[in-house]
């Protein structure tokens, strides 16, 4: 059986201690959130629920730049950078230990080893109520995931967390203690100082916000037995690979992860035959291609195809 060419890359090596673009990116997204909540009241919801949501989305995707080792030599700095929980719901050192999990490519999409996962087990999908089985169904295009994915991603994950710290984990109970105090600087701003309830922060900030991100989500990764063929290339907008900060050009993202975002697009470029060579050609023109393919049309059936990801090496088959 022949295979799919394999995708290579050198690492990369930062030429400065800083990296100039990421750090500006950085100090722009804090001063944008900072002056949306202070002068919240003097913008129409209009306005502001998108810019809201855009700041919010991009902060995310700042995150995960600095999860792979942006923007500065100095390991404490990056994570300063991204522990402020702008979002709340999730604790910045838990996506750094999840998603560097969701790297490991031979376990993309599995239900149980990629924490990252949308699919289901089919020993775990037959123990979903026909409630929860319709919410999970509903979410399989988009439509479903943009109006139920917040609640359901941000409820389900604090759950899985929660059980984590009352079944005695203490790593994840520190996290947590940290975060919290986090979120509190977060409400002492927002509320205190800037006058906006919790609840409106939430509504306007955070649930439109995550929304967005799983815009990005949504298509990026698919089931198959082959390594290679289960991460998609979406060629979006300017404007949109601003805000996912060219994550959306996800093979090249898992075939160079430490590359930085303002250099992906070009080496994206030079290997763009070959990437989708190895991907089976799993690629969308853009987010109005998404949009067009699955708004009210499921992306997948929820429950695995094949039960779990095969194991199998990068690029090659899964075994028969």
């Amino acid at each position: 059986m022949s295979q799919s060419p394999v995708i290579t890359a050198e690492p990369f090596r930062r030429g400065r201690a800083i990296e100039w673009p990421t750090l500006s990116l950085a100090i722009a997204i804090y001063a944008i959130w900072g002056a949306l909540t202070f002068w919240h009241a003097s913008i129409s919801l209009l306005l502001l629920v998108p810019a809201a949501a855009w700041t919010i989305a991009w902060h995310g995707s700042l995150q995960h730049e600095i999860i792979h080792g942006h923007p500065t030599r100095w390991r404490r700095l990056n994570r300063a950078l991204g522990f402020v929980p702008l979002s709340l719901w999730v604790p910045f050192a838990r996506y750094r230990t999840l998603h560097l999990s969701h790297h490991r490519d031979e376990r993309l999409t599995d239900p149980l080893d990629d924490p990252e996962s949308f699919y289901w087990t089919a020993a775990d999908w037959e123990k979903l109520s026909p409630i929860a089985r319709g919410l999970v169904e509903a979410q399989t295009c988009l439509a479903g995931r943009l109006l139920i994915g917040p609640a359901w991603s941000i409820l389900r994950f604090l759950g899985t967390e929660i059980r984590a710290v009352r079944g005695g984990d203490r790593v994840v109970a520190r996290i947590w203690g940290r975060h919290l105090l986090g979120c509190a600087a977060v409400f002492a701003w927002v509320s205190g100082v800037c006058g906006l309830s919790p609840l409106a922060y939430l509504l306007i900030f955070v649930y439109p916000g995550t929304a967005l991100q799983l815009v990005r989500s949504f298509a990026e990764h698919k089931a198959e037995g082959t390594v290679s063929k289960r991460t998609a290339v979406v060629e979006a907008s300017p404007v949109l690979s601003l805000l996912f900060l060219n994550n959306n050009l996800h093979a090249a993202h898992h075939a160079h992860p430490t590359l930085p975002w303002y250099r992906l697009p070009a080496w994206y470029r030079d290997n763009r035959a070959a990437l989708l060579g190895a991907n089976g050609g799993l690629r969308y023109a853009g987010y109005r291609d998404v949009f067009a393919r699955f708004f009210l049309a499921p992306h997948d059936r929820p429950a695995h195809p094949l039960g779990r990801a095969p194991q199998a090496s990068r690029g090659g088959e899964a075994p028969a």
